[in-house]
């Protein structure tokens, strides 16, 4: 995997960098993604906020406070063709999750976590040897 990963918008207004590894990714099946989405949900990439870098334009946000999970998640797109770009929770808690999607060059990376299966649609694939949740994934267990 390069040591800089690239990303953006359908229509260029927006680009991006990551500046570190990206280990797996996970596919949300919660019902406010679907929606975000148009589809059976987003795939994701968790980076650390600091490895993220907007290098062209700004993204516009929205504000989701209707969350299954009761926090408000800042939704980023391009405002001008509507390209989802990443998410964060407020507050922010150090790391970023950008849509895979986005990458100019996801091959050789696999979904390795689905959550929210419980809302996931009956049309919508879910891999069985994948770490499924059928909520939110468990907090870490706490630190010694």
């Amino acid at each position: 995997m390069p040591s800089s990963l690239t990303g953006g918008c359908l229509c260029g207004a927006i680009r991006y960098t990551i500046s570190a590894p990206i280990a797996a990714l996970r596919a949300c099946h919660c019902t406010n993604c679907q929606r975000a989405s148009g589809s059976g949900g987003t795939v994701n990439a968790v980076v650390a906020s600091d490895s993220f870098k907007i290098t062209k334009g700004a993204t516009k946000r929205y504000d989701d406070s209707a969350t299954h999970s009761g926090r408000t998640l800042s939704r980023h797109f391009c405002a001008d063709c509507g390209s989802p770009i990443y998410s964060h929770r407020n507050p922010n808690p150090g790391f970023v999750v950008v849509r895979a999607g986005s990458l100019d060059d996801s091959s050789g990376m696999k979904i390795a976590t689905n959550i929210w299966t419980a809302s996931a649609r009956s049309w919508d694939h879910i891999d069985p040897s994948t770490d499924c949740h059928p909520g939110n994934l468990p907090p870490p267990p706490p630190k010694a």
